[in-house]
């Protein structure tokens, strides 16, 4: 693996090189179904791997299926992970902006253990096709959990296993619909409670919302006419600022995008589609004066510093920012409209 960032470089006497990185990992996975009857079974794994820097990792996984019929089904899953430090390739949004990125140790891989509960409920009536249920418990363990400190220094990501642990849970459910007259629906949501306990301190990370939920609705208008409305909302979330004296929103509003689409089925395989994006004309901009840092001074040549290099405040620059892109949480392109056709050769 070789992608010419710090995460691939070396040194050589006083210089800096870069240096692909070569990973041998030789592993085995064993699994095994058990059916007690037709209504209970059990699968049982473990994934053994040798890692030239790791060791030997061990990743056991269990899963069991209870049928009570085929419209109630209870599934139970439990399993292990590792993660080999392959840090850019995971997070390459880093690269992207202008701060400089930093590791303060040498990065340990991360493991995570896993827990989560689903419950499936089908409804079957003779007005429609399908009406199901799904919910779905989750909750994850992480160790050596590798994560990025976008507020130590706004001009400097630095990136670290956390001495602690972090958790990742929560629960999600989703309903279908399907009628028999060609009406179908979907509606999801998902509440994520994610944070990380660092030196006994508990922190949320940025970007990462608590709520969310996503709709579908499609039915025919017609036997060549469709339509089809789509959106999502997405709760608040924490956000990348460069300081005390950032004057944009430490938080994300409540927002939604929605869309719409018509179809037009023809002969011979055509179809003509057209519709709207972003229904609600809605950016992110409009919380806030302004969404890039000092977009006018992307290489920093009008920014000062005082003795410690840190950025001091100045006419020209009231806020004591550096340029910097991260402050990106939603799409910042407004209402649009699309037309296009396909055609399927029969």
């Amino acid at each position: 693996y070789d992608d010419n960032t710090v995460g691939t470089a070396a040194t050589s006497g006083t210089n800096v090189i870069n240096k692909a990185q070569i990973t041998p990992l030789p592993g085995i996975f064993i699994q095994d179904e058990w059916k007690f009857d037709k209504k209970n079974l059990l699968l049982t794994g473990i994934r053994y791997d040798h890692h030239n820097v790791h060791g030997n990792i061990f990743t056991p996984r269990l899963a069991y299926k209870k049928l009570f019929n085929l419209d109630n089904i209870i599934r139970l899953n439990f399993g292990t992970g590792f993660r080999v430090v392959n840090l850019f390739t995971e997070d390459h949004a880093a690269l992207t902006g202008a701060r400089n990125v930093k590791l303060r140790n040498e990065l340990k891989p991360e493991k995570s253990y896993n827990l989560n509960i689903n419950y499936l409920k089908k409804i079957r009536l003779k007005s429609l096709n399908l009406l199901s249920f799904d919910a779905t418990a989750f909750y994850t363990y992480f160790k050596n959990r590798i994560l990025a400190d976008y507020d130590s220094d706004p001009n400097t990501i630095y990136y670290d296993n956390i001495d602690g642990y972090a958790i990742s849970s929560g629960i999600s459910l989703n309903l279908d619909l399907a009628l028999k007259n060609g009406i179908r629906g979907n509606i999801g949501a998902t509440y994520l409670d994610v944070h990380t306990i660092n030196r006994q301190i508990k922190t949320v990370p940025v970007l990462t919302e608590k709520y969310s939920a996503v709709w579908s609705l499609g039915f025919p208008l017609n036997k060549k006419f469709n339509f089809d409305y789509t959106g999502n909302l997405i709760g608040p979330m924490r956000l990348p600022l460069l300081g005390p004296d950032d004057p944009r929103k430490p938080y994300s509003p409540w927002w939604s995008i929605q869309n719409i689409q018509m179809t037009y089925s023809g002969k011979k395989g055509l179809k003509i589609y057209g519709g709207i994006k972003n229904l609600l004309n809605w950016t992110p901009s409009k919380n806030n004066k302004f969404m890039i840092a000092r977009s006018h001074d992307p290489f920093d040549k009008k920014v000062s510093y005082d003795a410690s290099g840190n950025i001091i405040k100045t006419a020209e620059n009231p806020y004591a920012m550096s340029f910097d892109p991260n402050y990106v949480y939603a799409p910042n392109q407004g209402i649009r409209f699309f037309l296009g056709f396909s055609y399927q050769i029969q």
